[in-house]
């Protein structure tokens, strides 16, 4: 009996999950604009960063916070951190989906800045040392922002507190099936980078 409860809560669980790829699929419009939106800003922040010091603010507000952290702390600072940003996205993006696309330029941004104080120190290569570190963790918010932007356009459909509501449904089982572990996959991967490799 156990058993059998056991394959049919794994059998629901992977159909939920075909069918949260699927719906995301077909949401791929808006994640392929928060995307561009995101990597232009990360062009503007690498070619002006020189107008954006602010952003060592934050840096170092970050910094400051994970210093000292230990390696399961450092999972739950960067699982939470990421985890705020893509609920925040889902969620906020009820406002004409304003915010998730704050959040794309913002990110986007401070990414090019980050690159731009690095490659003079430690060249080109640095952009290829990075990447593992987003992997899966911009694949989630990416998903995430698309996903809040999708909602935020339901009151222009003609029927909009029923196209809300279904999309804001189908949104969140999305995220709770795939954002949600690809965030806990970025944040075990990153502590390990950081931790272990420097």
């Amino acid at each position: 009996m156990i058993l059998k409860k056991n394959k049919s809560w794994k059998s629901e669980f992977a159909h939920l999950f075909e069918d949260s790829l699927s719906y995301i699929n077909k949401q791929r419009r808006y994640i392929y604009l928060i995307i561009l939106i995101f990597f232009t800003s990360s062009i503007f922040g690498f070619i002006y960063s020189e107008k954006l010091t602010f952003f060592d603010n934050v840096l170092k507000e970050i910094s400051d916070e994970a210093r000292n952290l230990d390696f399961l702390e450092l999972i739950w600072f960067i699982f939470s951190n990421n985890l705020t940003s893509a609920v925040s996205a889902l969620f906020l993006g009820v406002v004409f989906g304003i915010f998730p696309i704050f959040n794309a330029i913002f990110n986007g941004a401070i990414l090019g800045y980050v690159y731009s104080k690095a490659i003079p120190i430690a060249g080109y290569s640095v952009i290829w040392r990075l990447l593992p570190h987003g992997i899966f963790e911009l694949p989630a918010i990416f998903i995430a922002l698309g996903l809040g932007i999708h909602i935020g356009t339901s009151f222009f459909a003609v029927k909009g507190i029923k196209t809300f509501k279904l999309r804001f449904n189908s949104s969140f089982k999305a995220f709770l099936t795939v954002v949600l572990p690809l965030l806990c996959l970025a944040a075990i991967i990153e502590s390990f980078l950081i931790s272990f490799t420097g």
